[in-house]
């Protein structure tokens, strides 16, 4: 669940079960799309500490994590779960699996064309391609907060943000590398914050603030929270991230 092109985003564990535990938690509806069977081999790609990974391998199914972040898999480990190190954008399965899953991971990988191609080899003929991630204007007032930040450190933010499609580009995307999309979805999804804006900005830009010095990455997130309160904060002090998912099942042909 790293940053893969160009910039290096070290997950902490702790930090990411404290502030980002909504990210598993919100899992559900991409889960039921999934509906695991037992005896299933699938794979959970960018598996995170594996809350969600335990979820399917509970309803019978065998399950392989991979996930970029060892901190992460630390974690799914301790979990009793059969995860291992990969990048995302260079799977190296060879038609092993009933199914591939993945939430809120994908939009980590830029190189789409890889992931997929990676999926596409990895599935069995007739496998199905399961996942939700940030669509099209996911975080966007977050984003722009964040350029105007970074753009008075004389730093340019734009090849470092994350792929956030729209459900056509991805759908084409999909189907350029052998699958036929049975459902894509576009979801506006405000997503509460309990730990606030600068909770969230510590665990899932940290790899952006590591491109400012070490004395200006506190004042830069302060700014960015001045900037974005009026917007992404009510009158009684609580965070709600404007959040945009993509969910989708394609299956290989």
């Amino acid at each position: 669940m790293g940053f893969m092109d160009g910039m290096s985003q070290t997950w902490s564990a702790s930090s990411y079960a404290e502030n980002g535990r909504f990210v598993a938690d919100l899992g559900a509806p991409v889960f039921d799309l999934l509906a695991p069977q037992s005896g299933e081999r699938i794979l959970d790609l960018g598996c995170g500490d594996g809350v969600l990974t335990e979820k399917i391998v509970a309803a019978g199914a065998r399950v392989t994590g991979v996930d970029s972040s060892q901190n992460l898999l630390a974690e799914a480990r301790a979990r009793g779960l059969d995860v291992r190190w990969m990048d995302g954008q260079q799977l190296s399965f060879q038609a092993e699996f009933d199914a591939v899953f993945s939430n809120a991971a994908l939009h980590w990988m830029k190189r789409s064309q890889d992931v997929v191609q990676g999926v596409h080899r990895a599935l069995k003929p007739g496998g199905r391609f399961v996942g939700e991630f940030g669509g099209h204007g996911n975080v966007a007032a977050v984003y722009t907060a964040l350029l105007a930040v970074f753009s008075q450190h004389a730093v340019d933010l734009t090849p470092h943000l994350l792929f956030f499609p729209t459900p056509a580009e991805y759908q084409q995307c999909l189907e350029d590398h052998g699958f036929r999309v049975e459902y894509i979805a576009f979801i506006p999804r405000p997503t509460p914050l309990p730990t606030g804006m600068s909770g969230w900005l510590d665990t899932f830009a940290r790899g952006m603030f590591a491109l400012l010095s070490e004395a200006d990455r506190a004042p830069a997130r302060d700014e960015a929270v001045r900037l974005l309160q009026p917007i992404l904060c009510d009158s009684r002090g609580h965070w709600t991230a404007d959040y945009v998912r993509l969910r989708f099942l394609a299956r290989r042909a």
